[in-house]
C-alpha cells in the first residue's frame, strides 16, 4: 500500500496508509516546508526591486515516475504536486515579497527542483531604448577583443585583453551598471559606424541590456543626465525610455537609412564637372558590393547589394571634395568611394577614372527608430 502524508492523500484521493510528511512517498514532506522555503528564497531576493514574480518547479527522476505511475495506473483525482507545490509556494511569496505572481513577463522567476530540494532565481533583464552620438574618433561600437591574445592580454593590447581601450558599449555600459546595479551590460545598435568614423546628428537608435539589475525603477531622465557625465562629452545618450526584448530584434533588423558626410581625397586634381557626373552616376543606383578586404578577417565573404539615394556635393576644392551621402543600410561607403580594388562596383573611383579615398567619415542621421 501507498504511504503518503495527509496532504497528498486529500490532494490525490488515494487510499493509502497515512504517514509523517517526511516519510510520504511523493513529497517528502515538501508540501510542509512551504513557508521555510518561501522565507529562504525572499531572503535571497531582499536587494532586488521588482514588482511582478513567477513560480515554476522541475519534475524528473523517481518522482516523475511515480506520479505518472498513479497517474496512468490508479487515477489522480487533484493536483500534481507540482502544480500545488507552485500555487501555495506562490501564496506565500506574494505576502512575503510584496509582489504579484503572474504568468506572463514577470521581474523574477523561481524554479524549484522537486527532487533534490533546491531552487535558482532568474532575473530579468531590463532593456532601455535611446540614441547615442559618438563625438569622438577611434572608439568602437562595442567591446572588441585583442586579436593576438583573444581577450586574455599580451604586450600587443598592453595587457588589457582589448584592441581598443574603450567602447561605446563600454562608456554608456559601465554607467548605468552603477544605477541598476546590474551584473553586466550588452549594447544592440541599429547598425554600427566604423571605429574613426563619428556618429553625429539626430544618433543612432540603440538598447541597452542590463542583466541581472537589482534596481529597476529608476528615473530614465537622471539616468540620462548620469551617464552623459560619466562619459565626459566622448559619448551623449537622449530620448531614453523603457523597452522589451522583442525591439531588440526589430531594431537590429529594421535596416534604417542612413546619412553620412565624407571627406574625399583624389589622387590628383579633378575639375567640378568631372565630379559631378561622376557622383550623378553613382546617385539613387544600386551598388553591389563584396564584403570589403578590411572586414574580411572578421565577415563572410557576400555580394551584397544596396541602393544609393542622393548624393550631394558640400564642398570642392581641387583634388577635396565633402559629400553627403544617403545610403541603404549595410552599404559601406568607404568602399563605394575607393572601389576595394574592383569588389565595390560601381564606385566614385571607377566613375571618375580618378584613386579616391574617404580620410574623415562622420554619420549624421539614422532614418528611424522606436
Amino acid at each position: 500500500m501507498l504511504k503518503l502524508c495527509v496532504k497528498c492523500q486529500r490532494r490525490t484521493g488515494i487510499d493509502c496508509e497515512i504517514v509523517k510528511p517526511e516519510s510520504c512517498m511523493i513529497c517528502s514532506g515538501l508540501l510542509w516546508k512551504i513557508d521555510e522555503i518561501a522565507d529562504e528564497i525572499a531572503g535571497k531576493l531582499k536587494d532586488y526591486e521588482f514588482r511582478t514574480f513567477s513560480v515554476g518547479s522541475r519534475v524528473y527522476g523517481s518522482l516523475k515516475a511515480l506520479e505518472s505511475y498513479l497517474n496512468e495506473i490508479i487515477g489522480l483525482n487533484g493536483r500534481s504536486l507540482k502544480v500545488q507545490f507552485n500555487r501555495e509556494l506562490s501564496r506565500k511569496l506574494a505576502e512575503r515579497l510584496n509582489a504579484k505572481p503572474v504568468y506572463r513577463d514577470p521581474d523574477v522567476v523561481i524554479i524549484y527542483d522537486l527532487e533534490n530540494h533546491n531552487f535558482e532565481i532568474q532575473i530579468r533583464p531590463l532593456y532601455i531604448y535611446g540614441r547615442y552620438k559618438k563625438r569622438v574618433r577611434g572608439i568602437s561600437q562595442t567591446r572588441w577583443l585583442c586579436t593576438k591574445c583573444n581577450g586574455k592580454g599580451c604586450e600587443v593590447c598592453n595587457w588589457t585583453g582589448k584592441k581598443y581601450q574603450t567602447s561605446v558599449e563600454e562608456l554608456i555600459g559601465n554607467a548605468m551598471l552603477e544605477i541598476f546595479k546590474g551584473s553586466n551590460a550588452i549594447l544592440h545598435g541599429s547598425g554600427r559606424e566604423d571605429v574613426d568614423a563619428r556618429m553625429l546628428g539626430n544618433g543612432r537608435p540603440f538598447i541597452m541590456e542590463i542583466q541581472n539589475p537589482k534596481r529597476r525603477f529608476v528615473d530614465l531622465k537622471y539616468v540620462e543626465e548620469y551617464v552623459n557625465e560619466k562619459t565626459k562629452g566622448k559619448v551623449i545618450i537622449f530620448d531614453l525610455k523603457f523597452a522589451k526584448p522583442k525591439d531588440v530584434e526589430y531594431l537590429k533588423s529594421a535596416g534604417f537609412r542612413k546619412v553620412y558626410r565624407a571627406k574625399v581625397e583624389f589622387e590628383r586634381e579633378v575639375s567640378r564637372d568631372e565630379l559631378e557626373r561622376a557622383v550623378k552616376a553613382i546617385s539613387n543606383v544600386i551598388i553591389e558590393q563584396r564584403t570589403p578586404k578590411r572586414v574580411l578577417h572578421r565577415r563572410a565573404d557576400l555580394l551584397r547589394k544596396k541602393r544609393t539615394y542622393d548624393i550631394e556635393i558640400l564642398l570642392h576644392r581641387g583634388r577635396v571634395a565633402v559629400l553627403k551621402i544617403e545610403a541603404e543600410s549595410g552599404l559601406y561607403i568607404k568602399e563605394l568611394v575607393s572601389g576595394d580594388e574592383g569588389r565595390t562596383k560601381p564606385s566614385l573611383s571607377e566613375v571618375l577614372g580618378v584613386p579616391a579615398k574617404v580620410t574623415k567619415l562622420d554619420v549624421i542621421e539614422v532614418k528611424g527608430g522606436l
